[in-house]
């Protein structure tokens, strides 16, 4: 078992993170101090009868259990006051505690409920995708979708603890795993060389989930993004380096409705490709990196290609969500683009005309 402590300016907490924590989560919440009389738990619908039993087993006596079914289209306003009605309707007070067991989806509208219900609940986050264990479970990132895009509904509210349980990944289809791996390449790609070469030399241990090469790509993509989360809570600046391939990645997305044609993770490795292939047209990175970084999202998965999703008349509605998106501050698009493997710059603002052509070429292309 290993802990990393997050220190940010108003709170500290520890992720937690090892296999089979799940059995002695009640030991875990009061060894850390978690101390509440009512607990909410919010339940992705896909995780196993027998782990949803083992959590009814050990706090039923003071627990409500809520069954979330995890898509894009239920990261909703309706769902957030559905649950915001069931807390009201058993007066849950500020020292009671919501508890999100699911994926980054779960985890965003669980942690969006506690922060806006009596002005703050505890909230403690057990993440059950690699997704969500390397990245939307730490940081304090709540949020929500609107029909204008992803992620345009939120607030900044920090975990009390983050619980990360490998025991859950073996239950994943090897898509998800490859979702997941999606923001481990991000972390290696935007912070460190060493840790890129090291997922090279062992991605099919990685994702086939052996030990120790998935314990320490968690680990390692973990302590990334709490070393940039500590020192940038709130987006002001270097944070927004997390945002390498989310663009390009979130519009995607947007564009195909949620459908699941392309999810989360393969939306963003497909962004990190775009913006990749963008600052090497742009001559921001050099070739032999650029090679390095398209040839290792080949490996992943060959199929992840633009023209595969979309079409030339799709462009001006991928336009459309890149405009929404909350890194822009005037009327061009800002990108995060890779300037070599371990180093990428937060501001390049570019036309929607340069984008444009830059996409309609990528769709062409064979």
């Amino acid at each position: 078992m290993k802990k990393i402590i997050v220190r940010t300016k108003d709170k500290t907490y520890p992720i937690i993170i090892g296999s089979n924590l799940i059995k002695n989560l009640d030991k875990i919440f009061n060894k850390n101090l978690i101390k509440s009389n009512k607990y909410m738990f919010i339940l992705d619908s896909k995780i196993p009868n027998k782990i949803v039993k083992n959590i009814k087993k050990k706090f039923n006596k003071k627990a409500i259990f809520y069954k979330f079914n995890s898509s894009e289209r239920n990261k909703s306003f309706k769902t957030v006051n559905d649950i915001l009605n069931i807390l009201q309707k058993k007066n849950f007070n500020r020292n009671d505690c919501v508890v999100a067991v699911g994926g980054g989806i779960l985890g965003d509208v669980s942690s969006f409920v506690a922060s806006i219900f009596k002005r703050g609940l505890q909230f403690i986050n057990i993440p059950s995708t690699l997704l969500s264990q390397v990245d939307s479970a730490i940081g304090g990132k709540t949020g929500i979708n609107t029909h204008f895009g992803k992620n345009l509904v939120g607030s900044f509210y920090q975990p009390s603890l983050v619980i990360s349980d490998i025991i859950f990944l073996k239950t994943l289809p090897k898509r998800e795993l490859l979702c997941g791996y999606g923001e481990i390449l991000k972390h290696s790609i935007i912070n460190n060389k060493k840790f890129f070469i090291y997922l090279s030399n062992n991605l099919k241990k990685i994702i086939n989930l052996e030990i120790p090469y998935i314990e320490k790509a968690i680990i390692e993509s973990c302590m990334i993004k709490k070393q940039i989360v500590e020192k940038d809570e709130k987006e002001k600046n270097l944070r927004k380096l997390l945002n390498f391939g989310h663009t390009f990645g979130h519009a995607y997305e947007a564009s195909l409705g949620y459908s699941g044609r392309l999810n989360h993770g393969e939306a963003v490795i497909l962004g990190i490709k775009s913006a990749s292939e963008f600052s090497f047209k742009k001559k921001l990175i050099g070739h032999n990196d650029y090679l390095l970084i398209i040839n290792h999202i080949k490996q992943l998965n060959k199929f992840l290609k633009l023209n595969n999703f979309f079409k030339k008349k799709d462009v001006p509605k991928i336009l459309n969500f890149m405009r929404s998106d909350k890194k822009n501050t005037n009327k061009k698009i800002n990108l995060i683009l890779p300037k070599k493997i371990g180093d990428v710059t937060i501001e390049n603002f570019y036309s929607i005309n340069e984008i444009k052509k830059f996409l309609n070429n990528q769709i062409i292309s064979i």
